[in-house]
This record gives C-alpha cells, structure tokens and sequence, in this order.
C-alpha cells in the first residue's frame, strides 16, 4: 500500500506567537517550528498500516526553507521518502489554494492508495483543507477518524461524537483524517534518525506542479486580517472571604459573568 502523508511546519504552541507586521501573516520567522503535533499521528497511523503489509510512505509538506524539518522528523518516524513544496510565491496562501498545492503534489508523487492528514493544523486548526483536497482529487473523504482499517479495497473508520460512534467505509483510493485518539506517535530512535539522513526527499517548485503562481499567495486568499490586537494580560483574580456568605457571593459573581 502506497500513502502519502500531509504534515505542516508549525510555529511550536509553546512559543509567544504573533503576527508578521508588514502583511498581518502569521510570523513564522522569529520563532521556533516542528511538525504539527496532530500531523504526528497522521505519519504514525500511516507507518503502521506499512508495518502491517508492505507498500511505502511519502510525506509531503508546503512552506519556507524551515519546513523541511517537518518532513525531516516524519522520515525520522520511519517515513521513506519526503516532497517539500518551496516557492516565495506561496506565502500568504489560504485553505483553498493550499489545497491545490497538495492537491497537485500528490498527483505528481501518483500511485496513492491512502492519503492521512491530521484532523486540522495546530496553528491554523480549521480543519477544512482534507474535505478540499478529498473534493480535488475526486477521492472519497472520511475524516475525524478515531480508529481506522483496511480490508482488501476499502478502508473503515470509527468517528466519536458527543452523543454517538459513526462506523464509515469508503473505497480505495481515499482521504482519511485522524484525530488525536487514534494512536501513540512513536518518537524517532537514533536508528531512524541516522537512516532518515539517506532517505530521498525531493523539493518542488510552482512550476514544477504546473500552478500558476496568481492562483496562490496572500493576494489570491479569499480572506485577509485587516488588523491585529495583543490580547491584554489576564488580571489578577479576587479573593473572597467565606464569612457565612461564600456560597451566596459565589453565586453573584457567576451571575455577573452570564455563567449562570
């Protein structure tokens, strides 16, 4: 089985994130970047799918010189081969021609049984580009997956809702989303990490996909900020004295505040 794995180089949530002044972009310069967390579950249900059978996964991932450590860390995971997707032209680019992009890429790389993506980026957490990918290469989409299988020619997810388990199967080829509760992503070993240095990986332009540079960027994005406010810094919270009346000024603060 041949998969291909979407993953994303993310400012690390664990930084102070901010904005790029000039273009109101999220800054991905003056802080650090890894894989996206939820991606991580994406390569690791992909490996073991491999692990089980035979075939190969290849990540693929658009973005700066930077994130190439993105697909650096899922070749480290066991991954065998990686496309980064690089061109000054993309920066500033939205969900929809993200889309296209990867949409393009993985009918370049060709022969995809399986695409994984994770159930949303950990920076921009919309959760819309599987479902326009799936709709761009005409593949069937089951997203939010829980637990996944293939049997033969078709692939079953589990989806967990608040009230209930849906049980979905579509037909290979297909695109697949998983959420944070379908696996433990394994960390490299020092194994892996020597062996990924060998491992091919190959870096795309624009042309090199046949996207005209017009249809990508932030002057092509349907939505733009228009402007950026630093939340304010969270006041200090005040100290109720229980004098026989706790319960009671509990219960107006609540009150004052529309929780109850």
């Amino acid at each position: 089985m041949n998969i291909v794995v979407c993953v994303k180089h993310v400012p690390d949530a664990q930084s102070e994130r901010g904005f790029d002044a000039s273009d109101n972009t999220t800054d991905r310069e003056s802080v650090d970047g890894l894989l996206s967390e939820l991606d991580e579950y994406a390569v690791e249900e992909a490996l073991k799918l491999v692990e089980a059978g035979e075939g190969e996964v290849t990540v693929v991932t658009i973005g700066p010189d930077q994130a190439a450590d993105a697909v650096k860390k899922a070749l480290q995971m066991g991954a065998d081969k990686g496309v980064h997707i690089s061109d000054d032209a993309i920066a500033g680019s939205d969900a929809p021609a993200t889309s296209l992009i990867l949409a393009e890429a993985i009918k370049k790389i060709g022969g995809a049984d399986l695409v994984i993506t994770g159930m949303a980026s950990t920076d921009g957490t919309m959760s819309v580009v599987p479902a326009m990918l799936a709709e761009r290469l005409g593949l069937p989409q089951v997203t939010f997956a829980s637990e996944l299988t293939v049997d033969g020619g078709s692939v079953t997810i589990r989806r967990d809702g608040d009230a209930a388990s849906e049980t979905i199967t579509a037909s290979l080829p297909a695109l697949v989303s998983v959420t944070d509760q379908i696996n433990e992503p394994r960390y490299p070993s020092f194994k892996g990490i020597m062996a990924a240095k060998k491992k091919p990986v190959e870096t795309w332009s624009l042309a090199d996909l046949g996207v005209d540079a017009a249809q990508v960027g932030l002057d092509a994005a349907w939505t733009k900020v228009e402007d950026v406010t630093k939340r304010p810094p969270r006041e200090q919270g005040t100290i109720v004295t229980d004098e026989g009346d706790g319960g009671t000024k509990l219960a107006e603060f609540l009150a004052s505040q529309k929780f109850i």
